[in-house]
């Protein structure tokens, strides 16, 4: 199942506020936009790491739910072979 998950990361004395996208053993971290939605800034995160990781899933499909820490990122449908 491709699914993508994001946590919010809190800041640093080093670093700002950040967004980390992971899926299977890839991951991104991106700036918190505070000008922006929460939303949006997790989704930013979502795209940041399909480009990074070159990966051919159409983002704009996904569907989300909230999670303690983030958002969890997945397809409405998915097969199951058998």
């Amino acid at each position: 199942m491709k699914s993508i998950k994001t946590k919010y990361l809190p800041a640093t004395n080093r670093r700002g506020s950040r967004i980390k996208a992971t899926a299977g053993g890839m991951s991104v971290t991106v700036p918190y936009d505070h000008s922006k939605s929460d939303v949006y800034v997790h989704f930013e995160a979502v795209k940041g790491l399909v480009e990074k990781h070159g990966l051919a899933w159409d983002v704009s499909r996904m569907v989300y739910g909230g999670t303690e820490r983030g958002y969890v990122f997945c397809f409405p449908q998915s097969t199951v072979e058998a």
